[in-house]
């Protein structure tokens, strides 16, 4: 199987049709029609169903996309690396979640970023479950995460700033004007709840009640959308005060559940992996920066 078949291929997915990805690619319709036939005889699958004027792809076809792209990431990531070992430059990849502690984050790439002005970072805002995952495959170099996690297979550094827990309700809510609320009687209200396991398993044992007896009205991996539903008056959301997406919006509220409960990010990266001169030297900036 040819790298340059699986562009082909990603393209075709792209533009949902083949004649306008045989144009973009620039060679003809048939050329990409018996390329793409080769590569399902190849993989003994059907990758997408053909209809008059788009592509439906498989399940096959879905699971191949996802692998394709991987390795496409990772093969212009690979070549972007050894394009230049005269100078500190390239691409660094990191997976943050939303917090506070994301201002931490944002000065260290403009702190490293005046002293190598050619390094370009791709910056990935997921959960914490999913940018381990893209750490695991060699998609990401350094995560940013918050806790808990699991840090045996990773070399990191937690950061000194702690973030509280506690409920985002609407800003007429009944418990807006409250300095802090009892996790108790916050689960009396309809709740949404971040959807990582571990930590939803967590405000359950805190909240001491099975989820069958919560009204949970939606679940979340970030928070920015979910804003809205709060501000909407869909639920309420527990969540760190450290989420960013909460700071600009004056029609919702955070009030911090009692008994208190924090938690902190954490830098972190693969152990025992070669990383690009440019992903070491913002590791060294990491170390020393915290």
């Amino acid at each position: 199987m040819e790298f340059r078949v699986l562009k082909y291929f990603l393209t075709t997915i792209n533009e949902n049709n083949i004649t306008r990805a045989a144009e973009v690619l620039h060679i003809t319709q048939p050329t990409l029609s018996r390329q793409l036939m080769d590569l399902e005889e190849e993989l003994g699958t059907t990758l997408f169903i053909r209809g008059k004027r788009s592509l439906v792809l498989t399940d096959d076809g879905l699971l191949f996309k996802q692998r394709a792209e991987e390795i496409v990431e990772l093969t212009e990531r690979a070549s972007r690396e050894f394009l230049d070992r005269e100078s500190i430059s390239g691409v660094i990849a990191l997976g943050a979640t939303e917090s506070v502690g994301s201002r931490t984050l944002a000065k260290l790439i403009k702190r490293f970023s005046d002293l190598y002005p050619e390094v370009c970072f791709d910056l990935y805002n997921e959960m914490a479950d999913n940018v381990k995952d893209r750490i695991d495959r060699g998609l990401v170099d350094i995560g940013f995460v918050l806790e808990p996690v699991d840090t045996t297979k990773y070399d990191f550094m937690r950061i000194s700033q702690k973030e509280t827990w506690g409920i985002l309700v609407p800003s007429n809510h009944p418990l807006a004007g409250k300095k802090n609320v009892s996790v108790q009687e916050a689960s009396e209200y309809p709740l949404i709840l971040p959807k990582r396991e571990n930590v939803r398993n967590e405000i359950l044992n805190w909240i001491g009640k099975e989820e069958s007896h919560l009204r949970v009205m939606a679940n979340y991996t970030l928070l920015s959308n979910i804003v809205l539903l709060v501000q909407e008056g869909v639920g309420c959301a527990i969540c760190l005060d450290g989420a960013l997406a909460i700071g600009s919006r004056p029609e919702v509220t955070f009030v911090p559940l009692m008994p208190e409960r924090t938690t902190r990010s954490v830098f972190l990266w693969k152990k025992n992996r070669m990383f690009s001169p440019a992903a070491s030297l913002f590791i060294q900036m990491i170390k020393q920066g915290l």
